[in-house]
């Protein structure tokens, strides 16, 4: 474990790597003291991090004998699911909050950031892919029900992909037979991002990948981020053993 990242169960030797890339909702002492200068409630909700997933990661790496690999800073210290050169990897005002200590952020101090976390974090996630022999990852993220002043969100879990649906459409299908699912398909947003995490991990070098987006109020306690990880770790093994994968 660093001050960027966390992996759990690193000796777990399957194809399966599990990332959570936005893991947590900390910040570090070496980023403005620990504080961005956001209330309580703004660093308790989605804008900081994934709620609750980090919790289904973890089940879904022993459900899989997966290695996890989690972010240990929160998504407004520095977006690791954001290429570098993103305007968004580094957010001043997210759902209707302003980040007052992102707000003016130098240049250097975003490389500063990137330095200490986001490289960091990704350097981690290619050293746990490159020991194994054609690993297939798997990012787990969380949506939250609702944005401030838009349409509610219906969708229970949601599959994100771009251009290669080896893993994403075998797994829709397995997904929509499942009779109290409500699936999106690259819903809320597109899994197309150049640059982002997946695309750099997973895309261009051509590995098997797809993003789960679990909807955040389903997934608040211990007990249901347990079971939607050992849900989706069946539904993910299955899928696969029925595919040349």
């Amino acid at each position: 474990m660093t001050d960027a990242v966390e992996v759990f169960g690193a000796e777990r030797d399957s194809r399966w790597v599990v990332t959570c890339d936005h893991a947590s909702n900390r910040v570090p002492d070496a980023v403005a003291g620990g504080d961005l200068g956001l209330p309580e409630e703004d660093m308790a909700r989605h804008i900081a991090y994934d709620v609750g997933a980090l919790g289904v990661s973890k089940a879904m790496g022993e459900a899989l004998n997966a290695p996890v690999v989690a972010s240990r800073f929160s998504r407004l210290v520095i977006d690791p699911n954001r290429g570098e050169h993103d305007p968004t990897v580094l957010m001043q005002i997210y759902d209707g909050s302003i980040i007052p200590a992102n707000r003016g952020a130098s240049e250097a101090e975003l490389e500063r950031r990137l330095a200490l976390y986001h490289r960091p974090y990704h350097d981690a996630v290619a050293e746990v892919l490159a020991a194994r022999e054609a690993p297939i990852i798997i990012s787990v993220h969380s949506f939250t029900p609702q944005l401030r002043g838009r349409p509610p969100r219906p969708w229970h879990v949601s599959v994100l992909y771009a251009d290669d649906t080896r893993l994403a459409l075998p797994l829709l299908a397995r997904l929509r037979d499942e009779d109290d699912l409500c699936v999106g398909d690259n819903q809320p947003y597109t899994g197309k991002l150049p640059g982002d995490a997946l695309d750099r991990h997973g895309v261009q070098p051509g590995r098997c990948h797809v993003l789960l987006e679990v909807r955040n109020d389903l997934i608040e306690r211990e007990d249901d981020q347990a079971a939607w990880g050992l849900r989706l770790a069946k539904l993910l093994e299955a899928t696969v053993a029925n595919t040349d994968l």
